[in-house]
C-alpha cells in the first residue's frame, strides 16, 4: 500500500527532484486521486508559462555598467584601508600607461575600452553552451549582423597561423552604443575575444596599449571611430602575436 503523499513531495515532483523510487509512488497515488493530480497539471502549467516569460531575460547578457559596478570595491572607513586604495588605483594607473606606444597618461576613455573588453571576456568565455549567440557555421551572417549593428564594416580575424579557430560572437551593450565581440578558442580550449566599439572620446592614439584586467592581458588601440581590445589568458607574448595579426588584418580590409 502506498502511503500518504505530502504535498512538499507533489512540488518536489512537478520541480523534478524527487527520488526515482518515490516518484513511481507519487504517480501512482495520482493515478488514484485525480483532486492531486489536476493540482500537479496546473503547477506544471504555472512553471511552463514562467519558464516561456522569464527564460530569455535570464539568457540576456548584463550590461557592461552592471557587471563593472557590481565589482566595484565596497567602501571603507579606515585611513590604512583608503590608503592602500589608492595607491592600488595608483598603480594602475602606471599600468594602464605602461603601452607598446609612447608612455603618457592614458585618457580615461581608453582605460575603460580595455577593463570593459575583459569583463566581457571574463563573463562569457567560461560559457560552455551559450559562449556566443551566433556560431562560426553562419560567420557571414554573424559579421554583417554585428557590422550594422556596430555601424562599420567589420572583420573576424583568422587566427589559424597562431592555432585559434573562430567560435562566433555576440552583440553586447556599451557605453557608447552596441559592441561586438568575437570569440575564438585554441586546440587546448583556451579562449581569447576580440572587442569592438564606437570610440567615445580622443581617437589620436593608434598604437597598441597593453593592459592587465582581471587576470588577463589586454591589447587595445583605436582605429578612426572605433576601439578594439582583444582579451586572453594566454601570455603577453602569444597575445601581443594575435593582436598583431588582428590589426594587420583589420587595416587591410579597410582599405
Amino acid at each position: 500500500m502506498i502511503e500518504d503523499v505530502r504535498e512538499d513531495e507533489l512540488h518536489a515532483y512537478v520541480d523534478g527532484v524527487l527520488p526515482a523510487a518515490r516518484r513511481l509512488e507519487v504517480e501512482s497515488w495520482l493515478a488514484a486521486h485525480p483532486a492531486d493530480a489536476a493540482r500537479v497539471e496546473a503547477w506544471a502549467a504555472q512553471n511552463r508559462l514562467l519558464h516561456g516569460a522569464f527564460d530569455p531575460v535570464l539568457n540576456e547578457p548584463l550590461p557592461l555598467a552592471l557587471v563593472r559596478a557590481a565589482r566595484r570595491p565596497a567602501p571603507v572607513s579606515s585611513l590604512r584601508a583608503v590608503a592602500a586604495a589608492l595607491a592600488l588605483i595608483a598603480a594602475g594607473l602606471i599600468g594602464y600607461a605602461a603601452g607598446l606606444g609612447t608612455h603618457d597618461a592614458l585618457p580615461m576613455q581608453q582605460a575603460r575600452l580595455a577593463r570593459d573588453a575583459a569583463i566581457a571576456h571574463v563573463v562569457f568565455s567560461p560559457e560552455t553552451r551559450h559562449p556566443v549567440e551566433v556560431d562560426a557555421a553562419h560567420a557571414a551572417h554573424l559579421v554583417a549582423w554585428l557590422s550594422k549593428r556596430v555601424g562599420t564594416p567589420l572583420a573576424a580575424p583568422d587566427f589559424s597561423a597562431q592555432g585559434f579557430h573562430l567560435l562566433g560572437g555576440r552583440l553586447l551593450a556599451g557605453e557608447t552604443g552596441p559592441v561586438a565581440q568575437f570569440m575564438y578558442q585554441d586546440s587546448i580550449e583556451r579562449r581569447v575575444t576580440l572587442y569592438v566599439r564606437r570610440a567615445a572620446a580622443d581617437k589620436g592614439v593608434t598604437a597598441f596599449r597593453h593592459a592587465r584586467e582581471e587576470g588577463l592581458d589586454v591589447f587595445y588601440w583605436i582605429d578612426g571611430d572605433f576601439g578594439y581590445a582583444l582579451s586572453g589568458p594566454i601570455g603577453r607574448p602569444a597575445m601581443q602575436q594575435l593582436a598583431d595579426a588582428a590589426y594587420r588584418q583589420l587595416e587591410a580590409d579597410t582599405q
